[in-house]
């Protein structure tokens, strides 16, 4: 049986407005079953997630790998549409408790694995490392918060520019495109919130090409900063919720409020805004919309040292913001090794075993697991 296919997006994000969760739209609340992971750093809830996720994949199944912004080696949930069934960490930042409890949802505690005693003796190390790692992310969210300030004055400088009937236009035109005459419905369709890229310990990350690789068709949106990339991505939307299609929308990772993708898979068919720091290569299929058609260019001249001063101070500071996220997951790899030493890992695994033949035995029964 052939490997599945993988997409990878973020369901949280470290934002100008701090660790922003859309946990909401993992899945749907009456999922076959939504399974959340408890326990402290370190006791091994990516790794079970992961070693599931590997027989799925290995079984033919595509997942969706809910990927951590703290750390990109990490998952923080995996869901199965096949079989509508979830594993998400409900740790904090993103607490996630159980909504339909017993029929849906049920809580895997791998916090009863550890030593408690052996815990207590680290109980000074544990604290001053979870007071450390929350500086770190304050301070990243401060210089998060002054570079979206900055970001916005480079919207300003762009939109003086902006000549909004030709968007307007551009607008009308994308719409008969992508919808044709599909009309409007009495069902309106329904919205998926998350994010496909994040800013990282490591930097800005983003796996668009796991979103939109496989649709029929990618309207790519490129050009200057400016409000008028997500305003066309809003319209496009709107457009679509009022024809029935569901959407999966995608939030621009330093700001949850600008929307920056959208995949529709009604119609096989996604919108991509390719700009610093996501830049989207097209295929030879792609269609290019070139937003700075709509600019007009000579009155901008004037303010281009003022463009050119933001760009500058906008990477310093979301650069400064990494260097604090970085200094966050070292603290947080040290809380681990704390952790580390007083879990009974043979239990986990157990576990892990068992549960994973809970999750094949939602599969169809044509389906022959292979282990």
């Amino acid at each position: 049986m052939g490997s599945g296919w993988v997409k990878k997006v973020f369901p949280g994000g470290n934002t100008c407005k701090g660790f922003y969760s859309f946990y909401d739209y993992i899945i749907k609340p009456d999922a076959a079953r939504i399974l959340v992971i408890k326990g402290g750093p370190g006791v091994g809830k990516s790794t079970f997630m992961k070693k599931i996720s590997e027989t799925m994949l290995a079984n033919g199944y595509d997942l969706e790998f809910q990927c951590c912004s703290s750390d990109s080696t990490s998952i923080d949930g995996v869901v199965i549409p096949d079989i509508q069934v979830a594993l998400i960490d409900g740790t904090a930042p993103h607490i996630v408790e159980p909504k339909n409890p017993g029929c849906v949802d049920e809580i895997i505690d791998l916090g009863k694995f550890w030593d408690e005693k052996g815990l207590t003796s680290k109980k000074r190390e544990i604290m001053e490392c979870n007071r450390e790692k929350g500086q770190n992310f304050s301070r990243a969210y401060r210089f998060l918060k002054a570079a979206k300030d900055v970001y916005d004055d480079l919207d300003a400088v762009y939109n003086e520019g902006l000549n909004v009937g030709k968007v307007n236009k551009l607008i009308h035109k994308l719409l008969r495109k992508i919808y044709g005459r599909k009309k409007v419905l009495l069902r309106p369709g329904e919205e998926r919130h998350l994010f496909a890229s994040a800013i990282t310990p490591t930097g800005p990350i983003n796996h668009l090409d796991t979103i939109v690789g496989r649709v029929e068709k990618r309207y790519i949106l490129k050009g200057a900063p400016g409000p008028f990339k997500s305003r066309v991505v809003e319209r496009i939307l709107e457009a679509g919720i009022e024809r029935g299609c569901d959407i999966e929308v995608f939030h621009c990772a330093l700001d949850p409020d600008r929307l920056e993708h959208l995949l529709i898979p009604d119609i096989g068919m996604a919108v991509v805004t390719s700009e610093e720091p996501h830049k989207y290569e097209p295929k030879p299929d792609d269609e290019v919309i070139d937003l700075n058609d709509c600019i007009y260019k000579p009155k901008l001249k004037r303010l281009a040292s003022v463009a050119e001063y933001d760009w500058k101070l906008f990477f310093e500071l979301l650069n400064r913001a990494v260097f604090f996220l970085n200094e966050a997951k070292e603290v947080h790899d040290e809380m681990e090794s704390y952790y580390v030493p007083y879990m009974d890992f043979d239990a986990v695994e157990r576990l892990r075993k068992e549960t994973l033949q809970r999750i094949l035995s939602f599969a169809p029964v044509n389906k022959s697991p292979t282990f």
